[in-house]
């Protein structure tokens, strides 16, 4: 059984709107402005997940990486052009500008119910793919790069009460990132 993993860029009031300044927001870019010690390579501690999980994307994320991550050549950059990648969306008509892209025809929850059954899947930023997944009750664990930004606004990550339980936290450059799994206590 594989787990659904959630990975997002947050600030310290929780906003995760235009962490790399690509939507043009007036704070855009603030994780950015921290170095490259929590921005590059595999932040997330995601290891062989790379190797043998599949990544959502919601559209945005997915054209926004489709024009940055192909023509990279870094160990990294490697493992994420060669991952399986599905794109959800209705008004994308072909994945090809990324190897190992497809879209998603069904139902969003379905599908990632089933992939779950036999494999990690992992979703960076895509909010509107998290929401829907959250809705659903699908998340198994939230790896967060918090970093030391208040923004006062913007689209946060959490607008619904989460039952969740610390993991791990470990410092990554000026950020620190966190790991929350289910809290199942409850």
């Amino acid at each position: 059984m594989g787990k659904l993993i959630v990975m997002q860029f947050v600030s310290l009031d929780g906003v995760i709107e235009d962490p790399d300044g690509s939507g043009g927001t007036p704070q855009g870019g603030w994780a950015f402005r921290h170095g490259p010690e929590a921005v590059a390579g595999d932040k997330f501690a995601l290891g062989p997940v790379l190797d043998t999980g599949l990544m959502l994307l919601g559209r945005r994320t997915w054209q926004l990486f489709s024009r940055i991550w192909p023509s990279r050549t870094d160990e990294f950059s490697q493992r994420m052009n060669a991952i399986p990648k599905l794109v959800a969306s209705r008004s994308l008509t072909d994945a090809g500008a990324w190897a190992n892209s497809t879209l998603l025809r069904g139902d969003l929850a379905e599908e990632v119910a089933e992939r779950k059954r036999s494999q990690d899947v992992v979703v960076t930023g895509s909010a509107g793919v998290v929401d829907a997944l959250a809705a659903h009750d699908l998340i198994d664990e939230y790896r967060l790069m918090v970093f030391p930004v208040v923004l006062g606004q913007g689209r946060r990550l959490f607008d619904r009460p989460e039952r969740l339980t610390l993991v791990s936290a470990e410092r990554v450059g000026q950020a620190v990132r966190l790991v929350y799994g289910r809290d199942t206590t409850a």
